[in-house]
């Protein structure tokens, strides 16, 4: 009977004598994957774990000595090789003086997994960032994890038994929470964002997730909300939206808000029949203001100039900065020639009063191009580039005025466009030329360097400076094979200069557009100088400070693999820009060039005197060299000489030469 009962069993049963099994029940058998008679005779450490058998071996011993009845959790190897989780109980039994273990084994994995599991998931409601509330079916709390705490500032024992509504912050009308509800009692689910209040008062938002649990009867067991603190995020998110929409410097819009808000406003005029005037501003002699008072002085006058803009319009209007000193205003509901006039008169005199610009004074004019919606034209682009066209006109008639687009404005594009065919050719018809401007050392009076500087020998209208087309040449990507060939024509006539003076120096200009490109191979320029036999140390690169505001991680390499061959970094026009002042060692910058603007005023201007000293001081203190652009008097090289300053160039020593004219003033002396 007890067999019969044993073998019907709902747990393993079996019966050991020594080690090995005497008796086992089908349960026993099939939960290891044996039939029963394969497990007759064999040991018990057979279905044990490697490394459990020492720990079973002193269970089964202390069973037969001690009468102890065993309880214990081990693993079990299945025949195929496998491993379960089971529970043993086993008591001595002596029959007929033989000693025999009677044991029961139960599968306890699937039990061992979900305890398993649930231990998890408490760490994980436990340890969570996000946090957890659980409410009924009537948002009342039930529990809540420590993130909860952390982000709403309740502790369990201050929420459980309230409606969760305590988290509300008010900013949510009632239409909001029905149709949250609605989407509850529908699909069980909700996710979004809302804005709740914490227990300080503080008002936080959070992506919130809402799912519900149901019995087996479809009732509702409890509802689960998840959510997170996103408050940072949105406003990080709303800070880069306003960065990618609105000018840093002035606060206006920038040119994608002006592209959306035409847009905007062409659809508008569009259902309503209205129309609406572009006008196109362009500041007259701001460069100067940069040149003489700095950029500091420049922003200021950029913010002065857009309130004052913003105080000649309507506040339905729109005043954006396109960059620069580029602006434009898009006015409702003037489409007559006669408003524009007198709203482009008002901005003119407006933008003509003198400016404040701390102990300065400066003057400016603008010149104002306008063009008409829909007449002028029916896309945003068009309408831009029109008034674009028309305030070139207006520039063209002297500036400080205003210019209606008329279509024939198209043919001064036109030419434009001739000047981009025409340079396209222009490499391949060997019209490119290069002229050298010598680099005096100070202390000796040497030329010890020279600056390459590409012309254009156009065929029908002379010999023209980058000024006349260097804009275009970067807009269509010429620049890049023009400047390859700068390089490699420079640094051949580096080689033969060097023949005559062996540590002599040749510096190239790259523009930011160069080093964009994808075609520019560092490699094979380096390439070049190797088959002249010409050392990297022997070239040098001038930049602006621009590329390494924007430098990006393929500029960067760019730059270090002109660097890693010897080849020393300039930095250009130091000063006029937003001054970069880390990036000079990271870079490997070898040398800063003082821009002009500074140099021209020196003997006579304390400030710009101190400018230039601090900065080669600044440079000597950073183990870099300086070379003072624009010297043109005797004056200026005194001031720069006593200040330390390593290297001079400008008009004082030559204006740029042809290399026939450069080699005449290799072997003359410039000291005082």
């Amino acid at each position: 009977m007890h067999a019969s009962l044993a073998d019907h069993a709902a747990v393993g049963m079996y019966l050991l004598e020594d080690d090995r099994f005497l008796y086992v029940n089908d349960r026993l058998a099939r939960m290891l994957g044996y039939q029963r008679a394969e497990m007759l005779g064999i040991s018990i450490f057979d279905v044990v774990a490697h490394d459990e058998r020492q720990r079973v071996a002193e269970k089964l011993q202390q069973t037969l000595a001690e009468e102890k009845d065993i309880h214990y959790e081990r693993r079990a190897r299945c025949k195929d090789g496998s491993f379960i989780d089971v529970e043993v109980f086993g008591s001595r039994l002596d029959v007929e003086g033989r000693r025999l273990i009677a044991g029961v084994m139960l599968d306890v994995t699937r039990r061992k997994q979900e305890e398993a599991m649930a231990q998890l998931t408490s760490l994980v409601y436990q340890h969570s960032s996000d946090a957890m509330v659980v409410t009924d079916a009537n948002g009342i709390v039930i529990t809540v994890n420590p993130a909860f705490t952390d982000i709403t500032g309740y502790s369990l024992d201050e929420v459980v038994g309230r409606r969760i509504s305590v988290l509300s912050s008010g900013r949510h009308d009632p239409a909001f929470f029905r149709a949250m509800w609605r989407s509850i009692r529908r699909s069980g689910s909700w996710e979004g964002e809302i804005w709740n209040r914490r227990k300080n008062g503080e008002e936080y938002a959070e992506r919130l997730t809402i799912s519900t649990s149901y019995n087996d009867d479809g009732s509702v067991r409890c509802r689960v909300g998840l959510f997170s603190d996103v408050t940072e995020k949105k406003r990080r998110d709303e800070r880069i939206w306003h960065q990618a929409h609105y000018d840093y410097l002035t606060g206006l819009p920038n040119r994608l808000m002006l592209q959306q808000g035409l847009e905007a406003k062409m659809l508008y005029a569009r259902h309503t029949g209205s129309a609406f005037v572009l006008l196109y501003l362009d500041l007259d002699l701001f460069k100067e203001i940069n040149d003489t008072l700095g950029h500091g002085k420049g922003d200021e006058m950029l913010r002065q100039v857009a309130a004052r803009l913003l105080a000649c319009v309507r506040r339905s209007d729109l005043v954006a900065r396109l960059g620069g000193d580029e602006f434009c205003i898009v006015a409702d509901g003037i489409c007559g020639e006669e408003e524009t006039r007198g709203l482009c008169e008002k901005i003119v005199r407006a933008v003509a009063e003198p400016y404040l610009l701390g102990d300065d004074r400066g003057l400016i004019s603008v010149s104002i191009g306008a063009a008409f919606y829909p007449r002028d034209g029916e896309s945003a682009d068009e309408l831009i580039h029109n008034a674009d066209l028309a305030m070139y006109a207006a520039k063209d008639q002297g500036r400080n005025g205003y210019s209606v687009y008329a279509p024939g404005m198209r043919r001064e594009a036109g030419l434009r466009r001739q000047l981009v065919r025409d340079l396209s050719g222009a490499l391949d018809a060997g019209q490119l030329v290069l002229y050298y401007q010598p680099i005096i050392d100070l202390l000796s009076g040497r030329v010890v360097k020279a600056e390459a500087l590409l012309r254009w020998q156009h065929p029908r209208n002379g010999l023209l400076s980058p000024m006349h087309f260097m804009h275009e040449a970067e807009e269509t990507g010429l620049i890049v094979d023009m400047g390859n060939w700068v390089f490699r024509e420079a640094a051949r006539q580096l080689a033969q200069w060097r023949r005559r003076q062996p540590d002599f120096q040749m510096a190239v200009n790259m523009s930011p557009a160069q080093f964009a490109s994808r075609k520019l191979h560092p490699a094979d320029l380096l390439a070049s100088l190797h088959k002249l036999g010409v050392p990297g140390e022997g070239m040098v690169v001038e930049i602006t400070e621009r590329l390494l505001m924007d430098i990006s991680p393929q500029i960067s390499h760019k730059l270090l693999a002109f660097s890693d061959a010897g080849i020393q970094i300039a930095l250009d026009d130091f000063g006029t820009g937003y001054s970069s002042l880390p990036y000079l060692l990271t870079h490997h910058i070898g040398y800063l060039k003082i821009d002009m603007s500074f140099v021209r005023n020196i003997e006579r201007s304390p400030q710009d005197q101190r400018l230039c000293e601090a900065i080669i001081l600044m440079a000597r203190k950073l183990g870099l060299s300086v070379i003072a652009e624009g010297v043109t008097t005797p004056g200026q090289r005194k001031v720069l000489a006593e200040a330390g300053c390593d290297f001079a160039q400008g008009f004082l020593y030559s204006a740029p030469v042809n290399a026939q004219g450069f080699e005449k003033l290799l072997d003359r002396s410039f000291g005082d």
